[in-house]
């Protein structure tokens, strides 16, 4: 979970247009880095799953709690909303808030694999959302199981029929914006399994020139479970960017690191 949020703050400045890059040389952390949707919607998710909270009610508490960090206009929506009439069909918010389900249920694929379709369905009910919530998670699942990076790969190739064929230097290389699972997770995978470590995963996400606070999420969270996460970086991504203005969110990180250490 802490994976993902952190390659949020770390991706939110490059995902404007006028700020992609296509390169990983750049700082980690900079002055304008923040939180984003994808923080707020991933902390929703461990509530959810944590507490056995409703989870269309707990996604929109989350939301209306942070309504103005990068919300789309059709999430806004859907969070203003009373009905249960999902609205975002397949777009990658589907994987980019989904690791608590992996993170969480580490003995048992189908009930991580479940509760990844429930949190999920409720606003991305398309089969391609599901889809990209659930290869997020299995790789998620995988990774904390000990399983190699060409393991997960073809796990991921076979189950969910996505192409993880091209490298992250080749994928860069005509790589554009893309709001979908489809176009968001498959190259977000690469990112992750071709890493030497946390940062190199988030790093690469980033210098995709894409998505790059979800991409950053979604690398970042299946690299948390291939490598763990530097000491250092988590202690700046808290103690500088969310304490400040959510220590409710860094509680909650802190109670499901617990849970599952205990």
């Amino acid at each position: 979970m802490l994976g993902a949020i952190i390659g949020d703050i770390v991706g939110s400045i490059y995902e404007p247009k006028d700020h992609r890059i296509k390169t990983k040389d750049f700082p980690l952390f900079s002055e304008n880095c923040r939180f984003t949707d994808d923080s707020v919607c991933t902390t929703a998710v461990a509530d959810t799953l944590l507490h056995d909270l409703p989870p269309a009610e707990t996604m929109r508490k989350w939301g209306r709690r942070y309504p103005n960090c990068g919300f789309s206009q059709i999430f806004k929506e859907w969070i203003a909303s009373e009905a249960d009439a999902p609205n975002c069909t397949f777009r990658n918010g589907a994987a980019m808030r989904v690791s608590p389900a992996g993170f969480l249920n580490r003995d048992d694929l189908n009930a991580a694999l479940l509760d990844a379709e429930k949190v999920t369905v409720i606003s991305h009910d398309h089969p391609e959302g599901v889809k990209g919530a659930q290869a997020t998670t299995h790789a998620i699942w995988l990774a904390y199981r000990g399983e190699n990076a060409a393991y997960i790969r073809e796990v991921i190739t076979t189950q969910y029929d996505y192409d993880l064929t091209q490298t992250v230097d080749e994928i860069r290389s005509d790589y554009a914006f893309d709001m979908t699972c489809q176009g968001t997770v498959p190259p977000a995978v690469t990112c992750a399994l071709e890493s030497e470590n946390y940062e190199d995963a988030v790093r690469n996400a980033i210098s995709l020139g894409g998505d790059s606070d979800t991409l950053g999420a979604i690398a970042g969270a299946i690299a948390e479970a291939l490598h763990g996460i530097p000491e250092a970086i988590k202690a700046e991504a808290e103690n500088r960017f969310l304490l400040p203005k959510a220590p409710d969110i860094v509680a909650l990180i802190r109670e499901m690191y617990r849970t599952v250490d205990n």
